[in-house]
């Protein structure tokens, strides 16, 4: 494959309102994608447009798309974008207040993606140039695939808030707003001085996504902030989970920021980058929790929406690839169970093909479980399995054992860890979030912290994001695959009542094994009850608990 020097550009768009209308007065930003350098195509998301339509349009989602008619008529785009040439003239950035008084303006900025077949380095998104062209609105239209999942696993009853960089109140009125995308139109990049660079975009189809898969992200957060600073940055994470359609939603642990929205997300074959999808919403709350990862959009069913539309418009080149994924950490998927006890539910991990290690808590004091094995993409194993064990709630250790009815032959039990070394790639799987909808998702992190007593390691932390629904799920070795241990909690601060997603706490794989060998040796649950003795300065360390002196209630 001969690889195009320059494949894409990524372009970051910020609307100016003057107060022609005191309501749509504001400022709003997002990124976006230059998909076809000949005409002049752009993509970005289309929530930062809504402020803008007429009075007669503010129920969109009962449309198939909206055209430009249906916004402002003195509504304005510009695109910045580096290093090419244009008939158009860069906008004066001037404060708000004296910005095209009188008159709807939008100002947008764009960067370079240096597409040359070489992995990126972190300042390969440095701009030096920029220049401005105005834009034109195509169409706005939803992504119905996307719009399905979205509205089935978003449930209202669970408090769901995505924020947005701008005047969040506004913008968050309707959560179906994300489920929209715009394809703008540069006139001035298709005109006599134009610079055209390689090809069009190369991309995969959501299908061959799988979870694990190495993902970056390359957007312009605060994109109606100093964009000669934020513009091309990147971020990078893994596939954390796949929903809907044609894998039409892609859930990412890449960290983004405000302003990302309408950005790339790439998976690198052969050190190509294929667009993947679009970034919807990078920051997003479940009950005043933070999540920690970033929503996007399938650019198949982007491109396929904008198909329907326009009666077969091809934007991009067919996909090239024929496979991609990790089999390593398929396997490891296999190992991960759903345990659920009436209404409570979590995750566990098979260390052999009978024996499943989860939290005490997950079980909910029952003395049968359900079991949840994945079996191939979409269906499910369900067995029985029967309580051995379950630490007291006094314990430091919230952990228990599960016996499955019958040995599970059919998955590859992990490796056992017998060392930790800070810094290592890890990665943990559970079916927090979306897992009971979706199946387990995946979070990658490292292990920053070995806490010992005694010279033995009593706790491990991650920062991988973890949630509600991954306790009791394992953590890996990335490299190896070995099992290292298993997700006990994360933190809270209690004062202000926000969990820290990717500052969780797990049990020590050594802590557990021997006693699992025990037991597979005698069948005795009793080899368990060492985890029940008391120790002051254990349950101390595992309450975040500086001193056991100390009269002071911890925060966390």
């Amino acid at each position: 494959m001969i690889a195009p020097e320059r494949c894409s550009c990524v372009v970051s768009a910020s609307l100016r309102v003057a107060a022609a209308e005191p309501r749509r007065d504001g400022s709003w930003g997002c990124s976006g994608l230059l998909l076809d350098r000949k005409r002049g195509l752009v993509l970005c998301h289309g929530q930062i447009f809504f402020p803008f339509l007429r009075q007669a349009q503010q129920d969109p989602n009962r449309q198939p798309f909206l055209l430009p008619g249906a916004f402002h008529p003195d509504l304005q785009i510009h695109i910045q974008f580096p290093g090419a040439k244009s008939r158009a003239q860069p906008q004066p950035r001037l404060p708000l207040a004296t910005h095209h008084a009188g008159a709807l303006a939008a100002e947008s900025e764009s960067s370079q993606l240096d597409y040359s077949p070489k992995r990126p380095s972190l300042t390969d998104g440095v701009v030096k140039a920029q220049s401005c062209s105005q834009a034109e609105m195509l169409m706005m239209f939803p992504c119905p695939e996307f719009r399905d999942i979205f509205q089935t696993l978003f449930n209202k009853s669970d408090k769901w808030q995505f924020y947005s960089e701008d005047n969040e109140e506004e913008l968050q009125a309707n959560a179906l707003d994300l489920v929209w995308f715009a394809l703008l139109r540069c006139p001035g990049w298709v005109n006599g001085d134009t610079v055209v660079w390689g090809e069009n975009l190369l991309y995969v189809r959501s299908e061959r996504l799988m979870k694990g898969q190495p993902l970056f992200c390359c957007a312009s957060p605060f994109a109606s902030f100093c964009n000669d600073i934020f513009m091309n940055t990147f971020s990078k994470g893994i596939v954390s989970n796949l929903a809907g359609e044609r894998n039409a939603m892609i859930l990412t642990d890449a960290r983004c920021l405000p302003g990302t929205e309408g950005g790339g997300t790439y998976i690198i074959s052969q050190d190509m980058y294929y667009l993947a999808g679009l970034i919807v919403a990078p920051l997003c709350w479940k009950a005043n929790e933070w999540v920690g990862l970033t929503l996007v959009c399938s650019v198949t069913c982007i491109l396929e929406a904008i198909g329907r539309i326009v009666n077969g418009f091809e934007i991009l080149g067919p996909p090239s690839l024929t496979a991609l994924g990790s089999q390593g950490l398929t396997r490891l998927l296999g190992s991960v169970v759903l345990l659920e006890s009436g209404r409570v539910w979590g995750s566990g991990v098979l260390v052999s093909p009978r024996l499943i290690i989860t939290c005490r808590h997950v079980l909910d004091q029952a003395a049968t479980v359900r079991v949840k094995i994945q079996s191939g993409s979409n269906g499910y194993l369900v067995l029985k399995g029967r309580v051995v064990f379950a630490t007291k709630k006094n314990s430091a250790y919230d952990v228990a054992l599960v016996e499955l009815e019958e040995d599970h032959s059919l998955t590859e039990i992990p490796t056992i860890a017998s060392e930790f070394k800070m810094g290592d790639d890890v990665c943990v799987i559970g079916y927090g979030v979306f897992g009971r909808a979706c199946g387990p998702s995946v979070t990658a992190g490292v292990l920053s912290a070995v806490i010992c007593m005694e010279d033995r390691p009593v706790m491990l932390q991650t920062t991988c994001a973890v949630h509600a629904g991954a306790s009791g799920g394992p953590v890996f070795r990335t490299k190896s695959g070995e099992l290292l241990g298993i997700v006990s909690s994360n933190a809270r601060n209690n004062l202000r009542g926000a969990t820290y997603p990717h500052l969780n706490f797990s049990i020590p794989i050594t802590v557990l094994h021997p006693l699992l060998s025990a037991y597979c040796r005698a069948s005795d649950a009793t080899v368990f009850e060492g985890l029940n003795k008391e120790n002051k300065q254990l349950h101390a360390l595992w309450t975040l608990r500086a001193r056991t002196s100390s009269p002071r209630r911890s925060k966390l």
